[in-house]
């Protein structure tokens, strides 16, 4: 069985708070970097989107050739 750490009382609020948070980030790394992940894209394709010269991809075009019938 291993030992836990003992924390020394001597450390300020300061110190034990960001060791928390290092260590949830180390635990949580990979959810963090998915959810980074998700929220970048959806940024990106909105900007995407959101161009005019860009949207011509996503909207029927006039004229065009009919590929889908709507």
């Amino acid at each position: 069985m291993g030992r836990r750490p003992v924390r020394n009382r001597e450390e300020s609020a300061l110190t034990r708070g960001v060791t928390a948070a290092f260590s949830f980030v180390k635990f949580a790394e990979f959810e963090i970097l998915f959810l980074l992940f998700f929220i970048i894209s959806f940024i990106v394709f909105k900007d995407l989107t959101s161009r005019p010269e860009y949207n011509q991809i996503l909207v029927k075009k006039p004229g065009g050739i009919d590929l889908w019938p709507y």
